[in-house]
């Protein structure tokens, strides 16, 4: 029933605590629960889904990384509706986040596609899109 369905994405992230902060609010508001916890990392589900955030190790992070380069682009996750976007994106100005494409928002995708899109702590993309 499953078969072909993402099981869970993970993510190492330069500083595991700023980074669980946005991403835990975020998951949190689109239903997702804390899953795993340990010393180096952190996972939220949804369903049979889960994401997992883990610290990067002292000897990688001077590996940078940029959505441009080999590798993730980003993350784009379903919305409700239109207005599940706008509210989204008033709770992402309220907590300081950096909005994309500000100038062409919410159609930064096109004129037939509404969504915010904005940045976690490490720059990876994340998307937020209207049915």
């Amino acid at each position: 029933m499953s078969k072909g369905l993402i099981h869970h994405i993970e993510i190492y992230v330069t500083n595991l605590q700023r980074s669980t902060d946005f991403w835990g609010w975020f998951l949190h508001e689109l239903g997702y629960e804390l899953y795993q916890e340990w010393k180096e990392g952190k996972s939220y589900r949804l369903g049979e889904t889960y994401l997992v955030f883990v610290q990067t190790e002292e000897r990688f992070k001077e590996i940078s990384y940029h959505r441009c380069a080999t590798g993730l682009n980003h993350l784009a996750f379903h919305a409700a509706s239109r207005e599940e976007v706008d509210e989204m994106t008033e709770k992402l100005y309220a907590r300081g986040v950096t909005i994309l494409y500000e100038d062409r928002h919410p159609y930064a995708g096109g004129r037939d596609y509404y969504a915010v899109f904005f940045e976690d702590p490490d720059r990876i993309k994340v998307e937020f899109v209207a049915p």
